[in-house]
């Protein structure tokens, strides 16, 4: 189909004349986009182009505050996207991802402008629609009328996902079905809400009993029978991922007066989920402390956030759930106050008179933060990427970064997460810098891979975006593996160093305690049990050029590769379950007594059962030592 004939078929221009189409179909740039490409990422600078799909879907997707990719909004043919920028040129506050093989115009920004000034509807509609559908998706997902919304909501769990709710196959019909069959179904079926697809079945409207009602019943025709499903959707609805948390869906779809969500898995509608059906789940036991992070106005305050981390701790560690699960939902509250502790810092900054220099960056965690496998006594491990901008405005760049950095780790260190011993921080120029920084220093570690530089390479490679540009996040993982790829000997020496350290346990099974005076009588489950399987996996996945953010995401990951069999990868679970269980427990009865949490512990103040399982778990990762020893060829 031409650009003018799909044009003709979508809002605004439709209601554009003949050669105003023609003009806008020669000035455009047809581009092709392979599936799963994104076209342009959140807070790029704008493209100069407004994009209008021909063929194929795209996703509109953005960062959860906790760094995961959301997909808030979903185009197909003669949709357009990236109107934003068009009209404000400030950066996207969503990205654009291809779902399958997709094929655009591109109109060029002055061309749209133009024609606007002589059609002001264009203009009007895209102020309309554009900020409500994209901005609004994303930025009320964190906005403080979201959060006060979900803080008056009871509690409920943190753990359960949309994929363990909702509803499934869903109910869909064509463009073309007439209302009364749809209204015939929807009543048959008891359900409040009928999903439109196209040919390929992907989702393209909802239909809810609210549009049937102010869409129907109140015309003055009564001539129902020949008004269509597309004529009473709502196009183009909101969608979420399987993988969502409840809690997230729940705070969107009150914010956005919306009952019902259909859930999209790589482009495929799997499912539905209304607002009622999450209101079905709410729990009295879990504490909501997202909303009181989000909100809080001071350092104090978010102190304070992060001490009553541990009554969630408490109440989640009692269900009969994942511990892994738990501590990645623990992991998501740390990104929250870090994240609202860097704005408050940010603001700060400024009202010393400081300008943020106009240039891409990214603020990245490390460790246990960038796996989000974190505790409840995490320090901090985080730095700087920046984009590779000319040396004339490093000075501009170190003005405002140098001082933002210091009082940064200030700031984190007063919430309560403790300088890394380490120093691995932003406020340390080893861990800020422009990608070809990076790029050398990743060499450096790399070619010359001294304990040092492996210990600092073991921390970094598990990172993750918070705060900026994602993108540059994903530049630096390329690095990582470009660099890999061209001296894979590396991971030996990676693995030789850990090879040093061997499980705590003894021939008849007794456990091999520490005689450091400030452990002494202990033994970490963290430095002599969980640290093998993250480190072991960790090195797979990189020697495989394979991505995923947790250990158990990754030992899925690897079973899909064929490193590891099913069994194994399941004893490896539960190894590393019970590290995690066992040391979530100390460091919670740490906490509780006034006590600084920490993963040393007396294994022979646990119950028999419990000794059991502890020596069971380091058996099953001195097994996995072992394993990578003779695969990386380690002596």
């Amino acid at each position: 189909m031409g650009l003018s004939r799909t044009l003709k078929e979508t809002e605004p221009f439709n209601q554009l004349p003949d050669q105003v189409l023609a003009e806008i179909s020669a000035a455009a740039v047809t581009e092709k986009y392979p599936p799963r490409c994104h076209i342009f990422n959140q807070h790029d600078p704008p493209s100069g182009y407004l994009y209008v799909i021909q063929e194929g879907q795209v996703e509109i997707v953005a960062l959860t505050p906790g760094g995961v990719e959301m997909v808030v909004d979903c185009r197909t043919a003669g949709s357009c996207f990236g109107g934003t920028p068009v009209f404000t040129n400030e950066p996207y506050t969503a990205g654009a991802r291809t779902v399958e093989k997709t094929l655009c115009s591109l109109i060029p920004q002055e061309l749209v402008l133009k024609i606007a000034r002589s059609f002001p509807q264009i203009a009007e509609h895209f102020n309309k629609s554009v900020y409500s559908r994209v901005r609004s998706l994303y930025s009320d997902l964190v906005s403080e009328h979201s959060q006060r919304a979900l803080a008056q909501m009871e509690a409920y769990p943190f753990q359960k996902r949309l994929a363990d709710i909702m509803t499934s196959p869903v109910e869909t019909c064509s463009a073309e079905t007439c209302v009364p069959e749809l209204a015939r179904r929807m009543t048959q079926k008891q359900i409040g809400a009928m999903l439109v697809c196209n040919n390929q079945q992907r989702l393209i409207g909802i239909i809810s009993e609210r549009d049937l009602i102010s869409k129907v019943l109140t015309r003055e025709s009564d001539d129902y029978e020949k008004i269509t499903a597309r004529e009473v959707m709502t196009p183009d609805p909101a969608t979420m991922t399987p993988r969502t948390y409840m809690y997230e869906a729940t705070s969107f779809l009150i914010s956005h007066k919306i009952k019902h969500l259909p859930i999209i898995d790589e482009g495929k509608l799997v499912g539905i989920v209304s607002l009622q059906d999450l209101l079905k789940y709410r729990s009295q036991k879990s504490m909501l402390l997202i909303s009181r992070a989000r909100k809080a106005q001071s350092i104090e305050e978010l102190a304070q956030v992060k001490l009553d981390i541990t009554k969630i701790a408490k109440a989640l560690i009692s269900e009969t759930r994942s511990h892994c699960e738990t501590v990645e939902i623990l992991s998501y509250i740390h990104h929250c106050i870090l994240k609202r502790g860097y704005q408050l810092v940010q603001e700060k900054i400024q009202q010393q008179g400081l300008t943020q220099p106009d240039i891409r960056h990214c603020f990245i965690i490390m460790g246990s933060g960038g796996r989000k496998e974190m505790l409840l006594g995490p320090d901090q491990d985080h730095g700087f990427i920046f984009e590779d901008f000319p040396d004339c405005k490093l000075a501009e760049v170190n003005d405002y970064f140098v001082p933002f950095a210091e009082q940064l780790v200030e700031a984190y260190a007063n919430i309560g997460y403790p300088r890394c011993n380490g120093k691995v921080m932003a406020d340390n120029p080893l861990w800020r810098g422009r990608l070809t920084e990076w790029r050398a220093r990743i060499s450096d570690w790399i070619n010359t891979p001294e304990p040092q530089k492996v210990r600092y390479s073991t921390i970094f490679f598990d990172f993750m975006p918070l705060v900026g540009d994602p993108s540059l996040c994903q530049d630096l993982r390329d690095i990582v593996h470009a660099k890999i790829r061209k001296f894979p000997l590396f991971l030996y020496h990676v693995m030789a160093l850990d090879f040093k350290h061997k499980v705590p346990l003894g021939l008849l099974g007794r456990f091999t305690l520490d005689k450091d005076a400030k452990h002494q009588g202990q033994l970490s489950i963290k430095q002599n049990g969980s640290i093998f399987i993250v480190d072991c996996v960790r090195m797979f996945m990189l020697e495989k050029q394979a991505d995923a953010t947790t250990t158990i995401e990754r030992l899925d990951k690897l079973v899909e590769l064929r490193v590891l069999n099913q069994d194994t990868a399941e004893h490896l679970k539960a190894a590393f379950e019970a590290f995690t269980f066992l040391r979530l427990r100390n460091e919670i009865a740490l906490a509780e007594q006034g006590k600084t949490p920490t993963h040393y512990l007396d294994p022979y103040a646990l119950s028999k059962d419990e000794q059991d399982l502890l020596r069971e778990a380091f058996r099953a990762a001195s097994k996995l030592q072992d394993s990578a020893k003779r695969h990386f060829n380690v002596g």
